[in-house]
């Protein structure tokens, strides 16, 4: 029987980073998501996961530009209220499929296990990293300006990166 793993919220966080003005990048996060795991046993290879992220929950520390990204040039969290990922298997990657914006896409991830650990009141938590890079445009995240100078205000590729820690359930 599959044991579930809920995320520890608290220990957890999803973050994004996309060049700006072809210069610099910019950083942001979700700050309201949930993830679970089921897995046969402690090593996690045969684990299915799945992940929801709230869409309006993104922060990028201007409220001006989270309120763009929410809008319907980018996100339109008001439509799409989430963003999903569902994946069958977890082994040194992840591959699965990513809903942003109503489209899905498949995607791979490269996953760090950091391993298991009790902590002090007895919870059995497993640790796990991710990084990969998406294309925008594939989820129909399509808003840009030319720049004078030649180029584009919003790279194409998106940096995505997490850090989650998952609570054993009894």
């Amino acid at each position: 029987m599959a044991t579930k793993w809920n995320l520890d919220p608290a220990h957890s966080e999803i973050t994004f980073k996309v060049k700006h003005m072809m210069i610099s990048s910019i950083k942001g996060s979700f700050t309201n998501f949930n993830a679970e795991i089921e897995a046969d046993d402690d090593t996690f290879s045969n684990a299915k996961t799945s992940a929801t992220i709230q869409t309006n929950s993104v922060s990028t520390h201007n409220v001006d530009r989270d309120n763009h990204l929410k809008s319907e040039e980018f996100f339109n969290a008001e439509q799409n209220p989430t963003i999903t990922f569902e994946s069958q298997a977890l082994n040194g990657d992840i591959t699965g499929n990513l809903t942003i914006n109503g489209i899905t896409k498949p995607v791979t991830l490269d996953v760090d296990f950091g391993g298991i650990n009790k902590d002090p009141w007895g919870n059995t938590k497993a640790g796990f990293s991710f990084e990969g890079k998406i294309n925008r445009k594939d989820f129909g995240l399509n808003w840009n300006a030319a720049l004078e100078a030649g180029g584009v205000m919003v790279s194409d590729e998106v940096k995505v990166a997490g850090e989650l820690q998952f609570v054993k359930q009894a």
